[in-house]
């Protein structure tokens, strides 16, 4: 078995020596993705929620990018600088599944690159 590299222009360049998405077998495992609007480049920080959505919309577009959605997702890595922003972090998360949630942990961390307030990956199986 040999792995796929998969990449989109509908999400964030990688910002160092890595991959927007790895697929080996019947396995999607993606990288961290931040709030960077892939066709600005900008950051998104005008509320966690926001940040929150852009990470989302990013993750859809690596996704699909292998022809899989959320229903595909069986679990997901969250990372927060404050877990003070775990509801409004988990609010906007729940909205874009429906049912069958993946397996998940949500984890407090010193800090996340460019100094965002959430970063989230995922696994997903075809």
């Amino acid at each position: 078995m040999a792995k796929k590299i998969i990449s989109t222009e509908k999400a964030p360049s990688a910002i160092g020596p890595y991959s927007q998405a790895v697929a080996y077998g019947n396995m999607v495992f993606t990288s961290g993705q931040i709030a960077i609007d892939p066709a600005t480049g900008e950051l998104i920080m005008d509320s966690v929620e926001a940040e929150t959505h852009q990470v989302m919309k990013n993750l859809t577009a690596v996704l699909a990018e292998e022809g899989l959605d959320f229903s595909n997702v069986i679990k997901t890595s969250i990372f927060l600088k404050n877990m003070d922003d775990f509801a409004r972090v988990n609010e906007v998360y729940a909205s874009y599944f429906s049912a069958d949630y993946p397996a998940r942990e949500t984890v407090q961390v010193a800090r996340l690159p460019k100094d965002v307030n959430v970063e989230i990956s995922m696994i997903a199986g075809k």
